[in-house]
């Protein structure tokens, strides 16, 4: 029956971390049904995470005014829908604006199979309820792949990856060392604020845990990533804050998706926030260490992959729980460097010896983690 797929369409809008962590799915679906092409539907922001992806054969994109045109949206989706002729939708999330993909597949020349969330507004809409399961975001992405096990066995991926070329890495490592980064040293990666402010640690508990990560690594580099406005305001008061360290290389900038999915390849270890550079870290390879907000629960945005991923999260069971500020606060910089610094000590060798075996590969993406 595996052999009556031909085509599924994988409905992801949202933001970076979401579209990252649903190539797990994808990668599963082209596994388990080798001969069909498999379609994702993503904000067209999003597009270039995905170009050269083994198990991607298309991205369907929708654009800020698609999006915000009611008409345009209903237009473009019935376009999708009837040219595709998909023979599964997969619609992980569920809502009002997804579910128009499976109502109008009703009316064209084929009607697919509908997989999607079971909502109590969705459920008669969808031919396989996925119903809401425990665990982290893989283990709820592969259950939609789960719900066609009756077609053909689930040969689950282990993990999300993105792909990036040899030549981008090898332009991407000419644009580093001509900002000054020298690629025999280790690079760290540093999310220092966040797109939305109720999702960003501490600022003076960020220079105080870089202040100790510096003096105790004094070989390290730093790079800060951040978005141009607020975010670049942010790295740019904390790296005053720091006295304008040499080690922090503040002009490195990634300037698209893509550059940004190279230069994570090129460095050593993420740590920061957590956010959509980190799971770009992790898909790309590269060991990282997070610090999660109250709205984000480590078990479930923390999945375990073969690349080392680590963070820490909020005790929902302390007496604090419900004063947001308080909570977020509770995560000292000196839990977060009793747990991070362990972690530099395995990569990066303890401070007496890190400077012994440090050299990178030039474009062998798995290499990077100086172990």
């Amino acid at each position: 029956m595996d052999k009556m797929i031909k085509k599924i369409l994988v409905i992801r809008f949202r933001q970076l971390g979401d579209a990252v962590l649903s190539a797990a799915l994808c990668s599963t679906l082209k596994r388990s049904f080798p001969g069909a092409e498999v379609h994702i539907v993503l904000n067209e922001g999003l597009a270039p995470l995905f170009a050269g992806h083994p198990d991607i054969d298309k991205v369907v994109t929708f654009s800020t005014y698609e999006n915000n045109n009611t008409f345009e949206y209903m237009r473009k989706v019935w376009s999708v829908v009837r040219q595709g002729k998909y023979d599964v939708i997969i619609d992980q999330r569920a809502t009002v604006r997804t579910l128009l993909f499976s109502f109008l597949s009703l009316f064209s020349t084929r009607r697919p199979l509908r997989v999607g969330r079971g909502k109590w507004y969705s459920r008669l809409l969808f031919t396989q309820n996925v119903p809401l399961v425990g665990g982290d975001m893989l283990q709820k992405n592969h259950a939609f792949a789960t719900a066609l096990s009756a077609l053909a066995p689930i040969k689950r991926a282990d993990g999300f990856n993105l792909y990036i070329s040899d030549g981008e890495l090898l332009t991407m490592r000419d644009y580093m060392q001509s900002r000054g980064i020298d690629l025999s040293r280790p690079v760290i990666m540093v999310g220092v604020t966040t797109k939305l402010l109720h999702k960003r640690w501490n600022m003076e508990y960020m220079r105080e845990v870089l202040e100790r990560l510096l003096a105790r690594y004094r070989n390290v580099q730093l790079i800060f990533n951040y978005a141009p406005g607020r975010e670049e305001q942010d790295a740019v008061e904390l790296f005053k804050r720091l006295g304008s360290p040499s080690a922090v290389k503040i002009g490195v900038e990634a300037r698209s998706l893509r550059s940004l999915m190279a230069l994570c390849a090129c460095c050593s270890f993420y740590f920061g926030n957590e956010g959509g550079a980190r799971h770009i870290a992790q898909a790309v390879g590269v060991p990282s260490y997070a610090i999660f907000s109250p709205v984000a629960d480590k078990t479930v945005w923390l999945p375990r992959t073969s690349v080392p991923a680590y963070g820490i999260g909020c005790d929902y069971n302390s007496p604090l729980t419900g004063d947001y500020n308080a909570l977020f606060d509770a995560i000292t910089p000196n839990v977060v460097c009793e747990e991070l610094f362990p972690l530099l000590d395995g990569l990066l060798g303890k401070p007496e010896t890190k400077n012994r075996n440090k050299q990178q590969s030039a474009v062998n993406v798995k290499s990077h983690s100086f172990l």
